[in-house]
């Protein structure tokens, strides 16, 4: 068991961003963050909010590191598992002991929001005003979940999502960095399951390097190891709404059964290649934009689609797929959603 727990996130915590110039996609918290610190207005807290994955806690690390404070006066906190008041107390206690080696103390608290309502009460007036030495930095993905009260007292930071584009050349670096290849639609595959996480794009890949010898991994072996579906089941689906073959889509749904995909994943794939079938359809000068973002066989077969495509292909469409997205996960049977999103669109 321990051996596992070293090796898991082994790529998270080796590409983890150790500067600012390391982080990714958050060009606008940087700049600001550089700014102040380069003018010397640090200020006592800061509020880093946005979803999992995507650098709050490397941020609030480098930051730490960039106003001169030493790991030995640096006290990182997870609210998830330390989260009421006496933990809050002992924080309270602590800020008014002068940092060891350092101008200031940071104290980094993950997960935020999970603090009781007694905890941050406790915790509201030492936020309010702190020792001069002592600078908070709070981290939460339900921003929602935080007191106005503590919102008001922070500066405060909203963390983007990557996108899948960005996503992808983040996947084909590190496979670079690792000295493998990721074939295009791998890297694509990647970014997809990714889901706008950093940290789960690391996952993926750790799990992809640790169970091949190829040098050269293409979306097969993606698929393979990841149980994400197969390129050609999502292809059946949508031969299956521009033919009118109800049949044929339905197969294709009776396999991803079969095999055990998640449908949500599958109905997201079906989605996303969708909306790239509609906008070739439209002819609306869009193919550069996904050319860059699909493999050339792919590209080939949703451009030869768009041309068979009618009238009939329309936003009507897509929005009965993101109905089925959105349903997938509330009903006992996931495949019926899809099932009535092909059945709606190709009677129709």
């Amino acid at each position: 068991m321990k051996k596992e727990k070293e090796q898991s996130g082994v790529l998270y915590r080796k590409y983890r961003p150790r500067t600012f110039s390391d982080i990714i996609g958050q060009d606008h918290i940087v700049k600001v963050l550089k700014g102040a610190i380069s003018l010397g207005n640090v200020s006592h807290a800061y509020l880093f909010s946005g979803s999992r994955g995507t650098g709050k806690t490397s941020m609030a690390r480098i930051l730490s590191r960039e106003i001169g404070t030493s790991p030995y006066d640096l006290v990182e906190m997870d609210a998830a598992s330390n989260r009421g008041i006496d933990d809050v107390r002992e924080i309270r206690e602590s800020v008014n002991t002068l940092p060891f080696e350092s101008k200031y103390k940071v104290y980094i608290i993950d997960e935020v929001h999970m603090l009781t309502k007694d905890a941050w009460n406790a915790f509201l007036k030492t936020l309010e005003e702190p020792p001069k030495h002592v600078v908070f930095i709070l981290a939460t993905t339900e921003l929602e979940k935080v007191p106005e009260t503590v919102v008001s007292r922070c500066q405060t930071f909203s963390f983007k999502q990557p996108n899948q584009a960005t996503l992808k050349d983040f996947a084909l670096s590190v496979a670079k960095k690792e000295g493998l290849t990721l074939e295009s639609a791998a890297a694509e595959l990647v970014a997809l399951l990714g889901d706008g996480s950093f940290r789960d794009t690391h996952g993926i890949l750790e799990k992809v390097f640790s169970s091949t010898k190829d040098k050269k991994i293409t979306r097969a072996e993606i698929e393979m190891v990841t149980g994400a579906p197969k390129a050609e089941l999502v292809r059946w689906v949508l031969e299956a709404i521009v033919e009118k073959d109800l049949a044929k889509g339905l197969r294709a749904v009776h396999e991803a059964g079969e095999a055990n995909i998640e449908i949500k994943l599958f109905v997201k794939l079906i989605l996303e290649r969708l909306r790239f079938l509609f906008l070739l359809r439209l002819n609306a000068g869009m193919d550069k934009y996904i050319s860059s973002q699909v493999s050339e066989d792919d590209f080939n077969f949703l451009k030869d689609l768009a041309t068979k495509s009618g009238r009939d292909l329309t936003s009507d469409v897509l929005l009965r797929f993101i109905t089925a997205y959105e349903d997938s996960t509330r009903t006992s049977i996931p495949e019926l959603t899809l099932e009535l999103a092909l059945a709606d669109s190709i009677k129709n």
